[in-house]
């Protein structure tokens, strides 16, 4: 319960105290670099000193350039796991409500993330061709297939979304397997437990050899990759 407090108070008075600076700067350089990076470091010390310690597999099979990273999703502290370990700027697609935010909507802005209305198909879609545009002009994602978190630990069917805006950019999918984050925080729970966390980076597909009518072949090849970095308690399973 302790943690729990101390990660809400921490965020709080870091998007109060410090992100409206560093939203200012960003407007002064053009550049959201600095907004970023500082956010990442910020998070790493957070999860230090909550006891969360994070290993990383894999990160050498990251191919230069723009590319979607496609992780499992199994906590709602698996943004601060895995996004602050990628080795460049990503942006993500998030819930639309988190756009109501004040200060974090208009860092998420700034940062170029993507709202998405879930319960909305057009509005669903008009944001998938934002994200490919952002991808063509060299901005990274990373994304979570399954489209919710998974309330076991194991490993959902993915959604064809990713694949087709992968095709379409024609970037590669580098899958991405989270080991342990559901220990620490399950789906339903408010508590944070301090523990490991594994990220493992799989070998990158590239989308660009594929054709939206194989988009289910990408999709297959992916969820193979991401379920073979986790251990058999995170499978999926079969009559998934």
């Amino acid at each position: 319960m302790i943690r729990s407090l101390f990660v809400f108070l921490y965020i709080l008075l870091a998007l109060i105290l410090v992100l409206p600076w560093l939203i200012l700067w960003t407007f002064i350089t053009k550049r959201p670099d600095a907004l970023y990076w500082t956010s990442m470091k910020a998070i790493g010390v957070l999860l230090r000193i909550v006891g969360i310690r994070v290993r990383t597999e894999g990160v050498e099979k990251i191919p230069p350039g723009v590319c979607i990273f496609a992780a499992n999703h199994i906590s709602a502290i698996d943004p601060m796991t895995f996004i602050p370990v990628i080795p460049c700027r990503v942006a993500l697609m998030v819930k639309k409500e988190l756009f109501r935010i004040p200060f974090l909507s208009r860092g998420m802005r700034v940062a170029q993330f993507v709202p998405v209305d879930r319960s909305d198909r057009e509005s669903a879609a008009a944001s998938v061709d934002i994200a490919i545009e952002r991808l063509k002009q060299g901005l990274s994602f990373a994304v979570y297939p399954e489209g919710t978190r998974s309330p076991d630990g194991r490993l959902r069917p993915f959604k064809k979304g990713t694949f087709l805006m992968a095709i379409a950019a024609g970037v590669p999918v580098v899958p991405v397997s989270i080991v342990g984050a559901q220990k620490l925080m399950p789906k339903g729970g408010w508590r944070i437990h301090g523990g490991d966390v594994t990220i493992r980076f799989g070998p990158a597909v590239d989308a660009s050899e594929y054709t939206p009518e194989r988009r289910s072949e990408l999709l297959a090849r992916v969820h193979s990759l991401v379920a073979a970095g986790l251990p058999e308690d995170q499978q999926p399973l079969r009559s998934a």
